[in-house]
């Protein structure tokens, strides 16, 4: 079993890898315990997001009578939600396999354990290779906390896998991005949600105004915030489970069906290797590569969630492709990590690229920037959609944007036409005089951009 490339995890880092490294004419294995993949296929991203679709329809549903439309009494089922949610993903994973056999990519669906720096064990068949290239991934961490292994607790794998975890009142320990989707999701089907967050607001890495704006629209659908609050225990009681935590006010308890663990992955490295051979970790535990993605083992490679750097599908992807590109000899394996879009896909969605005018203060940056609520913006209130806004950033000397920030409809979508303009330099300039359709979410850009230089058509001046 003699390849030129062998991947270890079939998920976006991986499976793209493979059939990159196939059509540069590498002769590849990839080597998957579970289902292709990998976590953002089956128990992340794609799930998700079609629970998301779903829960917002019902949501809507139960605020159309402003628009004249009359469904009479809601109601839904679970089961048959979280069984669409298998078909979409049956649906996608069919395909990538599909793309890996018309690549000529041999699939062992087996774990997969690196013996040597060119030997990998898959089951019963022992593989070689010139190269080896680590994308095995990471699963969800449970912290130390007292209570933690109580039936009921539970992490994003059991909400998003198979018929996912019923409940009429959860508690989520996080408010990262996992933490304020499930708080989405269960909340538009009329749940009872709390998020119980250690830092001072929810998305801490985001923009503050975002993080606030988005804690205001979830208050109001009813989910319970608190924030710099630290877990001490989890027990359990008559009723369910009990959630025990300080914050600013003291002591608290709050009372739940189902407590979601939602603080951050771990890497996917248990196995990985063969006892006598391993590859550097960093302190956290996540392989240890260079800006190549070399490992510390010359010819083994590791890209995506298993390295730590931004644990995103399409960061994975791309550091997949970089290092296959690097090993066949093309270039020099380079992904800007400024230019790694991130997107949270609640309602109204969050996008983000670059960076923030607070970033850019800290640094010693002049900035000038651009403002848009898009209370003002046709489409938003064609749909009907919450408050929202777009924040652009430009370098005030080059006059060229470096950063973007989006809450709003389609912010996921719209954040790539300013991902376009960070990478390629555009000046505010060349993105005012771009042409955008009217009516549309996108016209919040040139209103955003129009307003760094204090002439934008549709936001009334500023007076102080």
């Amino acid at each position: 079993m003699q390849y030129d490339l062998i991947v270890i995890g079939g998920g976006p880092g991986g499976y793209v890898a493979a059939i990159r490294a196939s059509q540069l004419g590498m002769k590849t294995a990839l080597v998957e315990k579970r289902e292709l993949g990998g976590t953002c296929l089956n128990r992340g991203c794609v799930p998700t997001k079609t629970l998301m679709h779903t829960a917002n329809m019902y949501r809507e549903a139960g605020e159309s009578e402003t628009l004249g439309l009359h469904f009479g009494e809601r109601s839904y089922d679970f089961a048959q939600i979280h069984e669409r949610k298998n078909t979409v993903t049956a649906q996608l994973r069919d395909g990538i396999a599909q793309l890996l056999k018309a690549n000529q990519v041999d699939v062992y669906q087996a774990a997969g354990q690196i013996v040597d720096a060119h030997t990998v064990q898959a089951g019963e068949n022992t593989l070689t290779a010139q190269y080896i290239l680590i994308a095995a991934g990471s699963v969800p961490a449970v912290p130390p906390i007292s209570g933690a292994d109580l039936p009921g607790v539970v992490t994003s794998d059991a909400m998003l896998e198979a018929q996912g975890v019923d409940c009429d009142n959860l508690l989520i320990i996080g408010g990262g991005v996992i933490g304020v989707e499930m708080a989405s999701i269960y909340a538009s089907l009329g749940k009872q949600v709390t998020i119980v967050e250690a830092a001072e607001r929810i998305l801490p890495p985001l923009d503050r105004e975002i993080s606030q704006n988005l804690s205001m629209i979830l208050k109001k659908r009813g989910v319970e915030i608190y924030t710099s609050a630290l877990v001490s225990a989890i027990s359990q009681t008559e009723n369910g489970l009990a959630c025990h935590f300080t914050d600013k006010k003291g002591e608290q308890t709050k009372e739940a069906d189902v407590v979601l663990m939602s603080v951050g992955r771990r890497p996917c490295t248990a196995g990985l290797f063969a006892e006598d051979f391993a590859v550097d970790l960093t302190e956290r535990g996540f392989i240890a590569v260079d800006d190549k993605f070399a490992t510390s083992v010359p010819n083994i490679y590791a890209v995506g969630d298993v390295i730590g750097r931004i644990q995103l599908a399409h960061a994975a992807e791309a550091q997949g492709m970089a290092a296959v590109e690097y090993m066949s000899g093309m270039n020099e394996a380079t992904v800007n990590y400024d230019l790694v879009p991130s997107c949270v896909y609640t309602t109204p969605e969050i996008a983000s690229v670059g960076i923030t005018a607070d970033e850019a203060k800290k640094a010693g940056r002049e900035v000038l920037t651009g403002k848009y609520v898009m209370n003002g913006n046709a489409k938003t209130l064609i749909e009907q959609q919450d408050r929202g806004f777009i924040k652009v950033v430009f370098d005030k000397e080059t006059q060229s944007l470096i950063g973007a920030q989006l809450m709003c409809a389609r912010a996921t979508d719209l954040i790539s036409e300013l991902v376009t303009a960070v990478s390629l330099g555009l000046t505010r300039e060349q993105l005012a005089r771009t042409m955008r359709p009217h009516p549309t979410f996108c016209e919040g850009i040139t209103e955003a951009v129009g307003a760094a230089a204090g002439h934008s058509i549709h936001t009334a001046p500023s007076r102080k």
